[in-house]
């Protein structure tokens, strides 16, 4: 009975150690031999060696996604047969420029005439900027006035004509409604007031809702220029694909990256305007 207790608690180890290896994923399975001591009484016997398989954890992987891939650098020259990189190039910094120029006139703290300037009157003779319809101007630090009364391409306006002056004083009317519109819906938070053929223009005072909604205009009007780029992109896409036919596939591949890395390098750019700009306006 002693004896078979012995030889139980002998195989016990290799038992287990046998199980493991039937129930875990291997590369590898040796044997070794081991020493072991029972009641002051040395025992040798063969025991596995287990080698476990380590598989790559989701942070393992991650590590890889934040490495940059190689660059590709296309002289334009080379391929312009294919397609003008150069005019794809100017177009999406064209978009850039719009974006600034659209910071630079619309979203400012404070609110001043010539940030007027280009707002688009729409009449029913045609589209045009308010400062070619009206005289803009400063009346105080809190007002401006637009005077839809100056038509300085209308002549004779100071003449004695009462007939073109009535003319002209009817379409001024109807700009003068057209122009309230167009002022209300320019994303610049104004309010204007009627007074006869004047527009006044309350300037808003510069409070911390105010700087947010000019951040939320900013992050919208980047959102709307990166939506043109992306066309120009599609515009660019499109042209290559016509050539699939006689230009070899890696070359197409190979400017086809090059496109999407101009457009990747157009959008980081536009975003570190919107960032600077949210900076300037949150102050």
């Amino acid at each position: 009975m002693a004896l078979g207790l012995r030889c139980f608690r002998w195989v016990q180890p290799g038992f287990y150690n046998s199980l493991s290896v039937l129930t875990r994923p291997v590369l590898e399975v040796g044997m070794r031999s081991t020493g072991i001591t029972w009641n002051d009484c040395q025992q040798s016997g063969a025991c596995s060696t287990v080698m476990i398989r380590h598989f790559a954890t989701k942070k393992a992987k991650a590590k890889g996604k934040g490495h940059p891939q190689t660059r590709v650098n296309i002289n334009a020259s080379l391929v312009e047969d294919i397609i003008c990189l150069e005019e794809v190039d100017v177009e999406m910094k064209s978009v850039v420029e719009a974006l600034k120029d659209n910071f630079n006139k619309n979203l400012n703290i404070r609110t001043s005439p010539g940030s007027l300037d280009h707002i688009t009157v729409t009449t029913g003779d045609g589209k045009f900027a308010l400062n070619h319809i009206g005289q803009i101007s400063l009346k105080s630090p809190q007002l401006i006035l637009v005077n839809m009364t100056n038509f300085p391409e209308f002549p004779g306006t100071r003449s004695g004509h009462s007939l073109l002056f009535s003319l002209i004083k009817a379409v001024c009317t109807n700009c003068t409604a057209a122009a309230i519109k167009a002022i209300r819906e320019s994303g610049m938070n104004l309010n204007p007031e009627v007074d006869g053929t004047v527009i006044r223009v309350p300037i808003p005072k510069v409070t911390r809702e105010h700087r947010e909604m000019l951040v939320k205009l900013a992050k919208q009007n980047t959102n709307k220029a990166k939506d043109n780029l992306r066309k120009v992109r599609t515009n660019a896409m499109n042209k290559l694909k016509k050539s699939k036919d006689s230009v070899a596939e890696d070359t197409i591949k190979l400017i086809e990256k090059q496109i999407g890395q101009m457009a990747d390098d157009t959008v980081a750019e536009m975003d570190k305007h919107l960032a600077l700009k949210t900076k300037e306006l949150l102050g």
